[in-house]
């Protein structure tokens, strides 16, 4: 027998803070410095090990960059991209010397 199942009104809903968790980031922003600046500040201090400096950076690259997301091509091309090299590599081709 299945357990569980979509509820209708059950549970919070995604990306919704809870008030714990809106507390703790209060106090954190109040006291001048964000958990995000402490990562930042722990990867540029030279002094730090390079371990430390690498986790920092592994730990902050989630808020600093998005996460790279796969794209499947639809279109029809004919030409890989093995043809399109060797097409650039063929003598006579160059844009600018044709100009």
């Amino acid at each position: 027998m299945a357990h569980g199942g979509a509820r209708a009104g059950a549970g919070r809903k995604p990306g919704q803070t809870t008030k714990l968790n809106e507390d703790a980031r209060q106090k954190a922003l109040e006291g001048g410095i964000s958990p995000l600046d402490y990562m930042l500040a722990q990867l540029r201090d030279d002094t730090n090990d390079k371990e430390t400096r690498m986790d920092a950076a592994k730990a902050a690259a989630p808020y600093v960059h998005a996460r790279l997301a796969a794209v499947e091509h639809s279109g029809g091309l004919s030409l890989t991209h093995e043809d399109a090299l060797d097409e650039l590599d063929e003598p006579g081709t160059d844009d600018q010397a044709q100009a």
